[in-house]
């Protein structure tokens, strides 16, 4: 999953990258994207492995992407923008320090977001306008006519203000736009970057929650903590009364915004955590773990970390009979540990 940092020149943007990566981005670089991975935290790793003692712990991670800085004239910014279409969820980093304003940044990044996705749109409608003056075949005539009459509605819909959302559209629909990977349909995050002195950042993010997501972070005080040694940083916060942001807790944010879930297989190997959509399906479980596993899926094993916890063994939770067998569409929750059974 690729989480897109976003953002106006000067934002700080390559600074929470940095925070939440531990990589440094190169400056030569930045008129293209960068990516690392953010480790994605989970705590029951730990109770699992005394359970299991494993020999190997592997945890999902979250490719989060940095992009080139948008302008605030607009111009240039479909193209960087279009750098980033493959992202599963958009976080808009807006500073709110000095002169700055964080909803007038949001305002002009929703209206950066449809832009490009109209230039994308359009382009599309006049190259099926071409292909239908030519003679083709009756069911690809049909075909494009559907495309373009989605399009169209998808286009009016964006040059009104109001984009179209999934629940908006039918199944049909939705496979048109998925291919364009349209912008505005993303999910999102905003990142309030406050300034390292700022006492109440509720007064910055209150304008914007009413209509998005929102946390406030000083970034480059966090990133200055991050670099310190534990016993430096502690003091350091004890003189200054600090109480230092979770990066953790930033990270399952970003994973809740993008939609995405964990799960968990076990054994005395490996202890892992996998990546999911939230209302994922065990075939889908499987085939995030392996294509073989969802081609040839017969039934998951389940069980949950909690159950496995309390009894202390995979021999208890058969004994009191807490291992479930389910099917193909069975709804993966979030306690679940799979075992796939599947053939070759």
């Amino acid at each position: 999953m690729k989480i897109g940092l976003v953002g106006y020149q000067g934002s700080g943007k390559s600074t929470l990258f940095e925070w939440l990566t531990g990589v440094k981005p190169d400056p030569g670089q930045s008129h293209v994207t960068q990516s690392a991975m953010a480790t994605i935290p989970e705590p029951r790793i730990e109770q699992l492995c005394e359970v299991y003692n494993p020999k190997k712990i592997t945890r999902a991670s979250l490719e989060v992407v940095d992009t080139p800085g948008l302008s605030r004239s607009h111009e240039g910014n479909a193209a960087r923008l279009a750098l980033i279409r493959e992202a599963g969820c958009l976080v808009l980093v807006v500073p709110a320090f000095g002169k700055s304003d964080p909803v007038a940044d949001l305002r002009s990044f929703e209206e950066d977001l449809m832009l490009a996705d109209m230039e994308i749109l359009t382009g599309r409608v006049g190259r099926i306008e071409e292909t239908l003056k030519k003679p083709i075949p009756r069911p690809e005539r049909d075909a494009l006519r559907h495309e373009e009459d989605t399009v169209k509605l998808v286009l009016a819909a964006i040059e009104s203000g109001e984009p179209l959302r999934e629940g908006d559209m039918t199944d049909e629909q939705l496979k048109v736009t998925r291919a364009y990977r349209l912008l505005s349909e993303k999910p999102r995050l905003v990142i309030v970057n406050t300034a390292d002195d700022e006492e109440d950042p509720d007064k910055l993010t209150g304008p914007i929650a009413g209509v998005a997501s929102v946390v406030a972070i000083p970034a480059g005080l966090e990133l200055e903590l991050a670099r310190m040694t534990p016993e430096d940083r502690h003091e350091f916060e004890q003189e200054m009364g600090l109480e230092s942001v979770d990066r953790d807790h930033i990270i399952r944010r970003l994973l809740d915004a993008s939609g995405q879930m964990l799960f968990f297989t076990c054994g005395e190997k490996e202890v892992r955590t996998w990546l999911l959509r939230s209302g994922g399906t065990a075939v889908e479980a499987a085939g995030s773990i392996h294509t073989d596993m969802a081609r040839g899926f017969i039934r998951a094993e389940v069980m949950t970390v909690s159950d496995l916890v309390r009894l202390g063994s995979e021999r208890e939770i058969k004994a009191q009979h807490l291992l479930r067998q389910e099917p193909k569409d069975y709804v993966i929750q979030d306690d679940d540990i799979l075992l796939m059974r599947f053939s070759v």
